[in-house]
């Protein structure tokens, strides 16, 4: 079965090629950095060799996570905007099957190709900036490694997480029928019940639960905080897994809470509909963005918190100075390293976005028919993309506020008064920057290519 003939042009495959690229890429620099460094290190070359390498390891862990999500979201997107398609090809002969393995091809291709590319850019950028630091005598001269083994894992990982993706993004593929190509529709059919159900018990279960271990975790950073690290690690991945698995349920929600801020004008109204039409659509347009948002909160909140607590104990000027600079240093490197994560969400997004107003040429040609100037249309589209966004970027600034502190109390509760909130304000100003910015390039490409088309075209167009 041709990969086209499913899924379509390559471009909409693109979020799948990027995000791969990003994945390798920063896989790429985190890996020849720690080589570097390594390298660099003549006295500890051992222990410093394993520790960058656990630290690298854990980090594009993450990245891969988010970007596995990411690129089940966008298989999931195409694939609803072409199920009429593939209810034409399963009234041909085609296998749900057999349509759903050349989906996994053609991500595991693409994936593929993204992987090799981001890890030779990522490579080579890594030794331009090595070469220019030597030159400038920052660095000294060393027999520096130009390739290292385990970028070879990390394409293998990204591809292999591309493919797993893919095949868990073109589930829906087995749901579509031959009789919906007759019926001239092919929409999603509900959950069961049954399952339904299952999957709030579980993400009631994980969510309450994890908030639960959080907590005592939190509790016993005043006597054990070892214990009581490792309690708040488990609980805050309890509640986040809980969080994901009931996802369709928690984020629409919360979407519906914030949209009620966008205005009662005919654009408003129709944005507002839109962005809560479909709740699959909804969840999976936002989740990735609200992984990433918590993730870089996380960090920021509990550097913060670490940083506000240490100034609270008992030191000379000289050494509180000293212990501040540090934390600022690791809170910095901290978070460019994992911003990387929230990129790849917020192209997730802006693809995902995109998608879903190609998808909807018809509706929009219709509301043209029916009255809606260009103008209108370009307010829905934005106001559409506000609710959506700046929903994920609030509901995941709660979240990773709540993990940063409460981790950082598990970890020095002990020397420490009270509960510390840790408030980056600089890196909450900047997520929200981000998120204005992610809005515009979200919603404005989009919105042009949606007026670009005539009523009359846009309605001549198949759905």
């Amino acid at each position: 079965m041709r990969r086209n003939l499913t899924l379509g042009s390559l471009r909409e495959l693109g979020t799948v090629g990027l995000v791969a690229g990003l994945c390798g890429a920063y896989a790429a620099i985190l890996i020849m950095t720690s080589s570097i460094l390594t390298t660099l290190s003549t006295e500890s070359g051992g222990a410093m060799s394993l520790m960058l390498g656990i630290v690298a390891g854990v980090f594009i862990l993450i990245a891969l996570y988010v970007g596995a999500v990411v690129i089940v979201n966008a298989v999931d997107t195409v694939i609803s905007g072409r199920l009429r398609h593939i209810a034409l090809l399963r009234l041909l002969g085609a296998r749900g099957r057999q349509l759903r393995t050349s989906v996994m091809r053609g991500t595991a291709t693409v994936g593929a190709v993204g992987a090799l590319t981001g890890v030779v850019g990522g490579t080579l950028l890594t030794h331009l900036a090595r070469a220019i630091l030597v030159a400038r005598e920052t660095l000294p001269e060393a027999a520096y490694r130009w390739v290292d083994p385990q970028l070879l894992a990390a394409f293998g990982a990204i591809t292999i997480s591309a493919t797993v993706a893919g095949w868990l993004g073109s589930r829906r593929v087995l749901q579509v029928t031959p009789a919906a190509a007759l019926a001239g529709a092919a929409a999603y059919s509900p959950a069961p019940r049954k399952s339904s159900v299952i999957r709030v018990i579980l993400a009631t279960l994980g969510i309450v639960g994890g908030l639960l271990v959080l907590t005592l975790g939190a509790l016993l950073g005043e006597s054990e905080p070892g214990v009581g690290f490792v309690l708040a690690f488990f609980g805050a991945a309890g509640s986040g897994t809980g969080l994901l698995i009931g996802a369709r349920f928690v984020i629409p929600r919360v979407v519906a809470t914030f949209s009620r801020l966008l205005g009662n004008d005919p654009a408003s109204v129709v944005a507002r509909r839109n962005a809560l039409l479909d709740p699959l659509r909804t969840t999976r347009s936002t989740m990735g963005l609200v992984i990433g948002v918590t993730l870089v909160t996380t960090f920021a909140s509990g550097m913060s918190a670490l940083r506000s607590s240490v100034t609270s104990w008992e030191m000379d000027p000289a050494q509180a100075a000293q212990a501040d600079q540090a934390l600022a240093v690791t809170s910095t490197i901290l978070i460019c390293i994992i911003v990387i994560s929230a990129i790849i969400a917020a192209v997730g997004f802006v693809s995902t976005m995109s998608l879903t107003v190609i998808q909807r040429h018809r509706e929009i040609g219709l509301l043209r028919s029916l009255g809606f100037t260009r103008r209108q249309v370009r307010t829905m589209i934005t106001k559409e993309s506000v609710a959506l966004s700046a929903s994920a970027v609030l509901f995941g600034i709660v979240l990773g506020l709540v993990y940063g502190s409460a981790g950082a109390q598990a970890l020095i509760g002990g020397p420490t008064e009270g509960f510390v909130w840790g408030m980056p304000l600089t890196v909450l100003l900047v997520i929200a920057a981000a998120g204005a910015a992610l809005v515009l390039v979200a919603s404005q490409g989009p919105a042009r290519r949606a007026v670009a088309v005539a009523p009359v075209e846009a309605l001549r167009i198949d759905a």
